[in-house]
């Protein structure tokens, strides 16, 4: 069973961090930040369909900073999804303002809703914390889906990602009679893998997503994380593989019965080839992030001396006892796809 161990220390974004992601126009003057947001005058307690509380409080503003306040935030809608093109505005609306009273980072959820076909979407802004922001950027270079998030001084702003909750899914789609559970569980395979290589830890059912698509014959599935605060900070080595928390034992059971040792295998073979043909693709702005990652402090020292041993144990391969960071770890884990 994968354990974290305490609650995670954050991390600001170093000069060389911050040197990366302006010229990666990642960095954006915005108008408004994340202590901006949290001078609100009321809230009141949200609660979803069922009646239950979601442990989101919807927060409102004094009324003379409303409009002002509002504004700002549908301009960072317009940089996240347009460019910067501020010509959307005039149809877009903040419908609602929601903060998280739970968990490490008590994020914002902002709710957009388009006036002229009152279609929504959603964005958060948080603290710009460090891991965070690798955990993005190595999620956009490595795995098959696409990021977008911006840093503005300490705020980080991210896209909603779409899908059903791990937890969610577990409870309400594995009795579908029309479940491909072969399919399933293989992207799990797969998420696992990506998670074990980059390094990105704490992958349990309520910090992914499951992404369903019909075809005109199938279903197909993908498993997205949502949640990158734990991207190269704990020291053992379990909680960078999603198989060893028992919140997803659901699908793990699901596994067992429906997979072989032999396709696991095969799947995580396909699953590093993939990462790999992604370096290779994007080999100088992996090579970047990696450099820079490579000089940051992101976890204590104890942490990366005892993952360092781990995985040198796990892939027998002594190359990791030479790391002295977590960004070198990750390094080091992605060269080793090239050298099979």
């Amino acid at each position: 069973m994968a354990l974290i161990s305490r609650k995670k220390i954050p991390y600001p974004i170093s000069p060389l961090l911050r040197e990366y992601l302006t010229k990666n126009q990642r960095e954006v003057p915005l108008r408004i930040h994340f202590k901006d947001l949290l001078r609100f005058s009321n809230a009141i307690s949200l609660y979803d369909p069922k009646g239950n509380d979601t442990l989101w409080i919807s927060v409102f503003y004094e009324p003379s900073d409303t409009d002002e306040i509002f504004y700002a935030l549908k301009t960072i809608y317009a940089h996240l999804k347009a460019d910067g093109d501020l010509s959307i505005l005039s149809h877009l609306s903040v419908d609602r303002v929601d903060l998280c009273t739970y968990g490490n980072t008590r994020p914002f959820r902002i709710r957009i809703v388009n006036q002229i076909n009152d279609n929504f979407d959603y964005f958060y802004v948080k603290n710009a914390d460090a891991s965070r922001v690798y955990g993005l950027e190595l999620e956009d270079i490595f795995s098959p889906n696409q990021v977008s998030y911006l840093t503005s001084g300490e705020s980080l702003v991210e896209e909603h990602i779409v899908g059903i909750p791990g937890d969610v899914f577990m409870k309400s789609h594995l009795s579908d009679p029309n479940l491909n559970p072969i399919r399933l569980c293989k992207e799990f395979v797969k998420f696992n893998e990506r998670c074990f290589v980059r390094l990105l830890g704490d992958m349990h059912s309520s910090n992914f997503i499951v992404d369903i698509t019909p075809d005109f014959e199938e279903i197909y599935y993908r498993l997205r994380a949502i949640d990158f605060d734990q991207q190269s900070y704990e020291g053992k080595k379990s909680v960078y593989m999603p198989q060893y928390f028992r919140q997803n034992n659901a699908i793990i059971e699901l596994g067992m019965k429906y997979m072989t040792p032999e396709s696991v295998r095969q799947y995580q073979i396909e699953e590093r080839s993939q990462i790999a043909t992604r370096m290779r693709i994007e080999k100088s702005r992996a090579n970047d992030i990696l450099d820079v990652m490579s000089e940051d402090r992101i976890s204590s020292p104890d942490y990366v001396a005892q993952l360092r041993r781990e995985l040198a144990r796990h892939y027998r391969h002594q190359g990791f006892m030479e790391c002295r960071t977590m960004g070198q770890l990750v390094r080091r884990s992605l060269q080793l796809l090239s050298a099979h």
